[in-house]
């Protein structure tokens, strides 16, 4: 008999009936726009974000990679038998983010500007 597969969990969102909550909760995170910038340029290896992002600790990238996965914003897709490498792209889904994204990123130049660097 084959082993089941557990179903994958969805992360519940804090407020139910609040969008801002929870796209804030899909969102939020030090690193997770990052990611998702880095991401709409070109699916990548674990290895090739953490150079993108020096300063984010494997730690911390892996659990925001898995929270990503979970609101299926991020596809984790195993490139053949363990441990071969893993790459990570955007889902259709996750690249419906990239006006918000392009927008903060706007912004945080401006932003920049205004208070220098």
């Amino acid at each position: 008999m084959a082993s089941k597969r557990p179903a994958k969990r969805r992360r519940r969102n804090p407020v139910s009936d609040c969008p801002l909550t929870a796209a804030l909760a899909a969102m939020s995170g030090k690193w997770k726009l990052i990611i998702i910038y880095w991401l709409a340029e070109s699916p990548r290896h674990f290895a090739a974000l953490r150079k993108l992002m020096p300063s984010v600790s494997q730690k911390v990238l892996t659990e925001q990679l898995r929270e990503l996965i979970a609101d299926d914003i991020v596809h984790r897709e195993q490139k053949g038998p363990v441990p071969t490498p893993v790459v990570y792209s955007l889902t259709p889904y996750g690249r419906s983010l990239m006006p918000i994204v392009e927008n903060v990123r706007k912004w945080g130049r401006g932003h920049i500007d205004r208070f220098g660097s």
